[in-house]
């Protein structure tokens, strides 16, 4: 349902258009101080950026309640943002010709008239803020355990950063622009390639590289519960991700055992993997390299362009031209929400094993 989590549960609730959306997060230590400073700086990630943005701009100011004189008081903690800048009329036509790329058929099907289908409901990418808000609010709570987690966009369209990357720059460099690359160079090609599709009435997908450093091995619970297993879980309830690998992912099937496998030396007094292709797990815990896994946005659904759909009141085909606001990519807005989805579960999974107190 829209519930997630273990010793920390996450659940969220509203819709794209209702008057607020938020989540509630319950299981968090009472004293446990927040920080708004880093609330507020994830959640201006997560804003669209001019020219490759959609023009809909909330305030996002979140009320947090649970939390008194700046630290949590054991009780559940409420996380609300108010919508304003909302256009519902745009979407009237879509109970009757769904959206192709979309989540409303399906939804229709499900949920019958009752559907909200005002911004996507529950589906939309508006309802990531309230996503974000949480993971920036644990942010403290894992890094004061010597865990931190970052990320950056390696791929928008036909453009490719193959660089290799320092965890301390991935962590630095790419929350210094809006593309979310590793160099103004990348970032300039990456925005042409969005604006080159954004001309066309069309919109591109990307490529999202996550990173955590200081999870200490051993960290995740066996076959069901897995480190890999619960960010992917985690991770997929991102509108518009389509698929993870960690490591080396679905290339690992091109390698033999002698490349994929990372030996173990001591290095410092600590056993230490030479290689990463594992991505810093395996059996479903931490192995205690930085960890290491690559997420896919696929292009975003709604475009300018003429598509072919359905009439479900009339059981007719029929033609859809979108109308409204939308990102003509969503893969740099999602790159935080990836860190903080990762954040949630990284920290979920420490309490629930004892590696935070």
């Amino acid at each position: 349902m829209n519930r997630i989590g273990h010793t920390i549960t996450l659940t969220l609730f509203g819709a794209s258009h209702d008057s607020r959306i938020g989540c509630v997060l319950d299981g968090i230590p009472a004293g446990y101080p927040v920080n708004e400073k880093i609330i507020s700086a994830d959640l201006e990630l997560r804003k669209p950026s001019e020219g490759i943005g959609t023009p809909r701009v909330e305030e996002d100011v979140p009320e947090i309640s649970g939390v008194v004189n700046g630290k949590t008081t054991g009780a559940p903690v409420v996380i609300t943002f108010s919508n304003t800048n909302t256009r519902s009329s745009d979407y009237e036509n879509l109970r009757r010709v769904p959206r192709p790329g979309h989540a409303d058929y399906p939804a229709i099907c499900k949920y019958g008239p009752a559907h909200d289908i005002r911004g996507g409901g529950m589906f939309s990418g508006r309802m990531t803020t309230p996503l974000v808000a949480a993971g920036a609010l644990l942010r403290p709570m894992i890094s004061g355990a010597g865990i931190n987690v970052g990320s950056y966009v390696t791929r928008i369209g036909s453009i490719i950063d193959r660089n290799e990357y320092e965890p301390e720059e991935v962590m630095s460099k790419s929350r210094t622009n809006p593309l979310r690359a590793m160099s103004p160079e990348i970032e300039d090609m990456m925005r042409k390639e969005i604006l080159s599709a954004k001309s066309g009435g069309d919109s591109v997908g990307g490529i999202v590289r996550c990173i955590a450093t200081g999870l200490p091995a051993g960290l995740g619970e066996p076959f069901f519960d897995t480190l890999d297993g619960e960010i992917a879980k985690s991770v997929f309830a991102i509108p518009g991700v389509k698929a993870i690998g960690f490591g080396e992912g679905f290339f690992a099937a091109g390698l033999r055992g002698s490349e994929n496998n990372d030996a173990y030396r001591i290095m410092e007094k600590k056993v230490t993997a030479t290689t990463n292709h594992a991505g810093g797990v395996l059996g479903g815990m931490a192995n205690g390299a930085v960890f290491d896994f690559s997420v896919s946005f696929k292009p975003t659904a709604s475009i300018g362009k003429l598509q072919m759909s359905v009439d479900l009141m009339h059981h007719t085909d029929a033609e859809l031209l979108v109308a409204g606001r939308h990102d003509p990519c969503i893969a740099n807005r999602g790159a935080i929400v990836v860190e903080s989805m990762t954040v949630f579960t990284l920290a979920d999974l420490a309490l629930r094993g004892g590696y935070l107190e």
